[in-house]
């Protein structure tokens, strides 16, 4: 285990990058990552990736003592390499948890805006879509989309937050507790909408900061219309359920 010495007013702070066929992105990544923050600890969480991704991220952890590696057994989802992320971390007595992409999209150098933030907040987002945030070569269809689908969300679940489905962001570990991280049955990018949704429901101090978001330049995307349908459906059943339980509070009942 790491010796780390902590990030000021957070604690340890382990960064989860979860990775399927990633071969040509982990190594910069983790480099980057490791260089901009040294503070901080990185946990690579591969889903057997065909490509070679976990034999290299084992050489980087060999190497590293800052680096480690979680080997899961198949492609499960972004959500599912979170939880066990997130359980890894609450084993290992860290503070705080990370989540970036290893493609390339969240910006290392940026991971400082969201630990600053985390010292006097429960949990951060790094957002695409407030002053400061900007969006790097993506098509205007596919924004339009991220747009739009963030306006509904705001809408549907009455909550402020402009980019709930962003997926650079951070957490103190006692919101993961709170929450109960291991009962989410979303996958995809509705994983961190629903992330988004439970904290807010518990009242966590929560924040976003401005990133950069860049499209990845090596890979290939694992965004698809299925994933966006599954955001789109379960957004609906969250806001149907909460001015249900809202209405049955005014009438003096307890939802079931």
């Amino acid at each position: 285990m790491s010796e780390a010495e902590g990030y000021p007013g957070v604690g340890r702070v382990l960064v989860i990058i979860p990775t399927y066929n990633e071969a040509d992105n982990v190594r910069v990544i983790t480099e980057r990552v490791r260089k901009a923050t040294p503070t901080v600890d990185i946990l690579i969480a591969d889903d057997n990736s065909p490509d070679g991704t976990g034999a290299i991220a084992d050489e980087l952890a060999e190497a590293d003592g800052q680096i480690f590696v979680m080997h899961r057994a198949g492609k499960e989802g972004l959500g599912e390499a979170y939880k066990a992320g997130f359980q890894w971390a609450k084993e290992k007595g860290y503070d705080a948890v990370v989540e970036m992409d290893a493609d390339g999209s969240h910006a290392p150098e940026e991971l400082h805006r969201l630990l600053d933030a985390l010292a006097d907040h429960d949990a951060v987002i790094g957002t695409r879509y407030i002053p400061g945030g900007t969006v790097h070569n993506w098509p205007l269809r596919r924004l339009l989309l991220s747009r739009c689908g963030n306006l509904y969300i705001r809408m549907a679940l009455g909550m402020p937050f402009k980019d709930a489905t962003a997926g650079y962001r951070a957490y103190r570990i006692a919101v993961l507790d709170k929450i109960d991280v291991a009962t989410i049955a979303s996958t995809g990018y509705s994983f961190q909408v629903e992330m988004t949704w439970r904290s807010y429901r518990q009242g966590f101090r929560m924040i976003e900061v401005p990133i950069t978001f860049t499209e990845r330049e090596i890979g290939v995307s694992k965004m698809s219309g299925n994933i966006f349908k599954e955001q789109l459906l379960r957004v609906t059943l969250w806001g149907v359920q909460s001015r249900k339980e809202s209405l049955l509070t005014l009438v003096g009942r307890k939802p079931r």
